[in-house]
């Protein structure tokens, strides 16, 4: 189970105050809530994204998440949305598969986005939120004036048109060439983000998927680390930024989507989680990377805010 290194303290991010996990973490009731504080059980399986649960059923015992930790550093006045870096390392005790590696990468991206309000409902919910509106969305939107709900409508198609379309290429990508690393950078350009994570896949050895573990299991392991990391919490609210997608993949992979940046270098600034996954089995060794180079999607997701 993940354990909170001593003498931090677990602050909730501001994302997930509202929407239910406080009151399994914190075990109390929610004012006008039917509902009983949450057993010690079902705060094991509670996760950010609701979807997760639906996925798939799994058995618990096929993975152990081994102790998870991050570095702080002192905030540095001048970047305001980074008050520390944070490194959430995850090892997992069998191999993933290509397709689970797009996977977290598509979930994390959708978290993210989420988590920095540059979407005003996790990704799913959004999907159906204008498609097949809700008793409580149909009520909200009768109470807007009909041009300010046409135009939340287009936004919100549009925002999700985008990321979905980022998200199918994604697909293809990987199913071109193994990736090691992904960065997902908000705000500013892709040379000078305000703000940029990383998902670090080169401790992997991607297996077929009848011999890896539950994708589904590594997923709920992977955010119950980054919910316990607290990587969120202590950021200031944002304002609408674009979201810039890069991924390394081999320079003869093929790709006609992204566009190759040959001299492209990571950042050095902007708030920076580093999600590094690993499986315990032999890694690919680093000199294989060598014709790696970067990719970038030639979209930039603008986000959606009500």
């Amino acid at each position: 189970m993940a354990r909170v290194p001593l003498g931090r303290s677990l602050t909730l991010s501001p994302r997930l105050k509202h929407n239910g996990v406080t009151s399994a973490y914190c075990n109390f009731r929610l004012p006008g809530s039917r509902h009983s504080p949450a057993s010690a059980s079902q705060v094991a399986e509670i996760m950010d994204l609701e979807w997760y649960e639906k996925s798939e059923e799994t058995h618990a015992s096929q993975i152990e998440l081994l102790e998870t930790s991050s570095t702080q550093e002192p905030l540095n006045p001048s970047e305001p949305f980074c008050p520390r870096d944070c490194m959430v390392p995850v090892v997992f005790p069998g191999p993933v598969s290509q397709e689970g590696c797009c996977q977290f990468t598509c979930e994390l991206l959708k978290h993210i986005m989420y988590q920095r309000q540059q979407l005003p409902l996790p990704y799913e919910q959004l999907k159906n939120f204008y498609r097949k509106p809700s008793p409580q969305a149909e009520e909200m939107l009768k109470k807007k004036p009909r041009a300010t709900t046409e135009v939340s409508s287009r936004k919100c198609q549009q925002a999700v048109a985008e990321l979905e379309s980022v998200l199918s290429h994604l697909e293809d990508f990987f199913a071109r060439t193994l990736v090691p690393r992904v960065l997902i950078l908000l705000g500013g350009n892709s040379l000078s983000p305000k703000e940029f994570y990383e998902l670090d896949l080169s401790l992997l050895a991607p297996y077929s998927m009848d011999q890896s573990l539950s994708t589904a299991a590594c997923l709920r392991r992977l955010f119950r680390a980054i919910f316990m990391a607290d990587a969120f919490s202590e950021l200031q609210a944002p304002p609408l930024m674009g979201t810039i997608i890069m991924a390394q993949g081999h320079r003869d992979c093929g790709e006609d989507w992204f566009q190759p940046k040959l001299n492209y270098r990571v950042p050095s600034r902007g708030h920076k989680l580093t999600v590094t996954l690993s499986c315990g089995r032999p890694s690919i060794r680093t000199t294989a990377w060598e014709d790696y180079i970067w990719f970038q999607a030639p979209v930039t997701l603008k986000g959606f805010r009500e």
